[in-house]
């Protein structure tokens, strides 16, 4: 017969702690391997790992950023997820999509503050990888003028529109202010597709018909003008446009 007055056996409450990179062998810790082989040896989990430092409901760091990729397919659409898609990844919250946006925000800063006299232009690619980091995830769209010495150094990008980029609402002469200021001998016409579709529209082709026709007046020659997308870029020069000159090639 059960006694009234005993207390009454409650089940037991389990936690399930969560790994931190510590709890991994020595061996397979990120910290340790970057020591070892610095950050270009460590996978793009492993670097995620180290910028959460601990995991979360029973995973370790590396296997939150390994679900984290699989999800997003790569690191250029996951450095494009929101905090809000971010932190819906199981496991991630809003914590360690705080960190992750951070340490993506600074890596395309830490492009788009590079030396402009260290950054010389050989091709349409230089000009693309340069900037698809920090205009490929624009949610509208931008035109910048990458201005150009006669050696092909860049001397200055100077955003010059932002929104809907057409040459019936682009101010021509605007595109070679900074150019002229600077006494550029070229420049390359950059500007996004926010739908991540880099073909150039009819817009587009008149956009670039009417600068290399202003930049002949003033004795500034337009050298191409590159599209970018989320993950890919195209050269209108590339696609068969006649230029003032001989520009950047692709090798």
């Amino acid at each position: 017969m059960t006694d009234p007055d005993a207390p009454v056996a409650t089940a037991p409450v389990h936690r399930t702690a969560s790994r931190s990179i510590r709890d991994l062998p020595a061996a397979e810790r990120p910290r340790e391997r970057l020591a070892l082989r610095g950050p270009g040896g460590l996978s793009a989990a492993e670097l995620i790992a180290l910028v959460w430092g601990t995991g979360s409901g029973g995973r370790s760091a590396v296997q939150l950023a390994e679900d984290a990729l699989a999800r997003h397919a790569s690191v250029a659409a996951l450095a494009r997820a929101t905090d809000v898609e971010l932190a819906s990844i199981p496991g991630v919250g809003e914590a360690k999509a705080a960190r992750l946006a951070a340490a993506f925000e600074l890596g395309r800063r830490s492009v788009a503050d590079w030396p402009a006299g260290r950054w010389t232009v050989r091709s349409p690619r230089d000009v693309a990888e340069r900037l698809m980091l920090e205009m490929g995830r624009l949610e509208r769209e931008e035109l910048r003028v990458v201005s150009l010495n006669a050696k092909n150094v860049v001397q200055r990008v100077s955003t010059v529109y932002v929104g809907n980029v057409s040459a019936s609402l682009v101010r021509v002469g605007e595109l070679f202010r900074d150019a002229v200021r600077l006494d550029a001998s070229g420049v390359v016409l950059v500007h996004n597709h926010p739908s991540g579709d880099p073909t150039p529209s009819p817009d587009d082709l008149h956009l670039t018909a009417e600068s290399i026709a202003a930049g002949r007046l003033l004795d500034v020659d337009v050298l191409d003008h590159v599209v970018i997308a989320h993950d890919a870029w195209v050269s209108l020069r590339d696609r068969g446009v006649t230029f003032d000159r001989a520009g950047p090639r692709a090798a």
